[in-house]
């Protein structure tokens, strides 16, 4: 069994390419809800459905949504006076509107996450980090606290941040089987996500960063950060801002913690020495998945670092 902790884009392509050398049942994907929001009415997960659609092969070029959308829906509600800063389109719409139904008849997170997924057809086991509410909130250098999504996709995380919190951590627990795949798995990965917001709020549950502690020897992360810069989204500033590094050895400062082995890419090489130094085992390779193939490649090199065989290639159901 394998274990990933994931959120967004990166880490969407990295389990893809994992699930070319592992069968897909024997991947659990324990998944950031720290983006989370309240839409119009309607639960919407980022992440989640990055995943979810990522794999699927529906979603968008963007990395949000599917492919093919149509938006009369949100023209609609822009008729109405409603902003328009976030787009739904109206498939999409179909995944919010069944999820808010679900959990307004009582049903739990995880197990409406598992009805989604397996709607798409994966039958890899796509789990939330938390059934309990947790709300990824940030203090601007101006002292006004806002919510993610309105950083993010409103004001395009274009406002410089002084704090981070996690509004709710303090009263969540992992959601079923989330700690069992931790404790069972032969190998634990920290995808290439923001290592801040993505990554960050899964390990704000405390009953998640503990038995990462416990199992550090058998922890992987994958950097996010490449020759000093993010690939996409705000992750270098955000590194910057809070008064880190953005860097390879920045991300691992932040990660020994709770992973032994690093993984970096062939551009930052010169670090290697300085991630050595903080108690980890560095491995370079290449990490920027551009090319078909790439994302398989470094996930046989992400098992190999952890003593787990992968297989030649495995054909998805799909």
């Amino acid at each position: 069994m394998i274990a990933v902790l994931c959120g967004g884009v990166g880490a969407a392509r990295f389990l893809l390419g994992l699930r070319g050398v592992v069968e897909e049942q024997a991947i659990t994907a324990i998944v950031n809800t720290g983006d989370d929001l309240d839409w119009n009415t309607l639960r919407v997960c980022p992440d989640l459905d990055t995943i979810t659609y990522t794999l699927s092969g529906r979603n968008a070029s963007t990395g949000w949504g599917l492919e093919g959308e149509s938006w009369n829906a949100l023209a609609g509600l822009e008729r109405f006076g409603a902003e328009r800063w976030f787009g739904i389109g109206d498939t999409d719409l179909a995944t919010h509107l069944f999820r808010s139904q679900a959990l307004a008849d009582g049903t739990v997170l995880h197990e409406v996450t598992k009805q989604i997924s397996s709607a798409f057809g994966i039958s890899m086991n796509i789990v939330p980090m938390t059934n309990d509410s947790v709300r990824t909130r940030l203090t601007t250098v101006d002292g006004e606290e806002i919510d993610f999504q309105e950083y993010f996709v409103h004001r395009r995380h274009e406002v410089a941040v002084r704090s981070i919190r996690f509004d709710g951590v303090d009263h969540a627990t992992p959601a079923p089987g989330v700690i069992e795949a931790l404790e069972r798995s032969e190998a634990i990965i920290i995808a290439p996500s923001n290592p801040l917001v993505s990554i960050g709020p899964i390990l704000a549950v405390r009953p998640i960063a503990e038995v990462l502690e416990r199992r550090r020897d058998h922890v992987a992360a994958i950097s996010p950060i490449i020759g000093g810069r993010a690939l996409k989204g705000p992750a270098d500033r955000l590194l910057v801002e809070l008064g880190h590094r953005s860097s390879a050895a920045g991300v691992a400062a932040l990660l020994a913690r709770f992973a032994r082995t690093m993984i970096i890419d062939e551009l930052d090489r010169g670090e290697v020495g300085e991630i050595e130094g903080l108690g980890m085992r560095c491995v370079v390779t290449r990490t920027l998945m551009d090319e078909p193939g790439v994302a398989r490649d470094l996930a046989r090199t992400v098992l190999d670092a952890l003593g787990v065989t992968a297989v030649d290639e495995v054909k998805p159901d799909r």
